[in-house]
């Protein structure tokens, strides 16, 4: 892995074609005191158990507020405050009305809990070829088996297709520009991600020009996740564009160290938006507290073990027993923990920050 990618600034702006002064985007000042008066921010990355992808999660036929409510309720049980979940831009093109009713009822679920939400716009991560409609049954034992990329792999470099994304990124962030229940707006998952690269380096761009447009009264972030030097354009874009500096990492405490000093590079406050992968080295007995002590928000990947099989490891054949060691994950479907202990550590130092009331998860 080489950390050396982000240096020279004003070299990677002028690469980047960044201006001196980005309007739209916070202020260094404006940035730091909306995190100020934040909790600290935890939690998952969240799909209910009962959705393999983002396209099952939010259609209609497929829309589970029961499971989402149960699941949310576990969440808040052991202390986080803050969920990530992915959209889709086919569930809007569909049905732009009927998803923007479910994300409200979605939202009103969560704030019962006193959960808020980062939405996520576009992502290009696992399969390249979503559908609308009923989605595949999980591959048994395989990682993020029915995952969908979008808007997907030739979609991306598509610009036919921007005035249709631009309308779903414009359109959701204008009826949720104001809402208190929506804490933050992702705008696109780890671009370059899938053998993407130089092709979504556009759609990276347009993506924050289009918020730019509406400017939300919530902030706006893409993470940096792939630190090696054909990433060196997407990252600098992403940090100088992002309102909040945001990073994933689900490796070791010295190489998650040197990123946190990379992105405080930036002068903006930073969360970190993935992490936790027990069998990579990555917990959170280890890495939450190291988090918390750099005042960094903290989202971990996944929440209650489902069709989405994030228990595997990346990269898993079909067919795998379930692993001694889950890779991702907290609880089984039925509320009980994977690690008892692990619960607890949750529990404690949710506890001690004072932010939420926290109770012992129950099924």
């Amino acid at each position: 892995m080489n950390l050396n990618v982000i240096s020279s600034q004003q070299t990677y702006r002028f690469q980047a074609g960044l201006p001196n002064q980005i309007v739209g985007q916070w202020s260094e000042e404006q940035a730091h005191a909306w995190y100020a008066a934040q909790p600290w921010m935890t939690g998952c990355n969240f799909n209910p158990s009962t959705a393999i992808n983002q396209l099952e999660m939010w259609q209609a036929e497929t829309f589970d507020p029961e499971t989402i409510d149960r699941e949310l309720g576990w969440a808040r049980s052991l202390g986080f405050n803050t969920m990530r979940v992915f959209l889709h831009y086919l569930v809007w093109q569909h049905d732009r009305e009927g998803l923007k009713q479910r994300m409200d009822q979605y939202l009103t679920i969560s704030m019962k809990h006193g959960i808020r939400t980062m939405f996520v716009f576009f992502d290009d991560c696992w399969n390249p070829n979503p559908q609308i409609g009923p989605q595949p049954d999980p591959m048994p034992g395989v990682h993020n088996s029915g995952w969908m990329q979008c808007p997907g792999q030739k979609e991306v470099s598509d610009t036919t297709l921007y005035p249709v994304l631009e309308e779903y990124v414009t359109d959701l962030l204008a009826a949720f520009a104001d809402d208190e229940r929506v804490v933050m707006w992702d705008l696109y998952n780890e671009p370059g991600n899938s053998a993407h690269v130089n092709e979504s380096v556009p759609l990276l761009k347009k993506v924050f020009e289009w918020a730019w447009s509406v400017r939300p009264s919530q902030p706006l972030t893409v993470g940096i996740w792939n630190f090696s030097e054909q990433f060196d354009l997407l990252n600098t874009m992403s940090l100088f564009y992002s309102d909040i500096v945001s990073f994933h990492f689900y490796w070791d405490i010295p190489g998650m160290e040197k990123i946190i000093t990379k992105c405080q590079a930036y002068q903006r406050p930073v969360l970190c938006t993935e992490y936790m992968g027990r069998t990579t080295g990555c917990y959170f007995e280890t890495h939450l507290p190291v988090l918390k002590q750099h005042n960094i928000g903290a989202i971990n990947w996944g929440l209650v073990s489902g069709r989405s099989n994030t228990i595997y490891p990346w990269g898993s054949p079909e067919g795998s027993p379930e692993p001694a060691v889950w890779f991702h994950d907290i609880l089984r479907a039925d509320g009980t923990p994977f690690d008892e202990r692990e619960v607890k550590f949750l529990q404690e130092i949710h506890r001690a920050t004072e932010q939420v009331p926290v109770e012992t998860v129950t099924a």
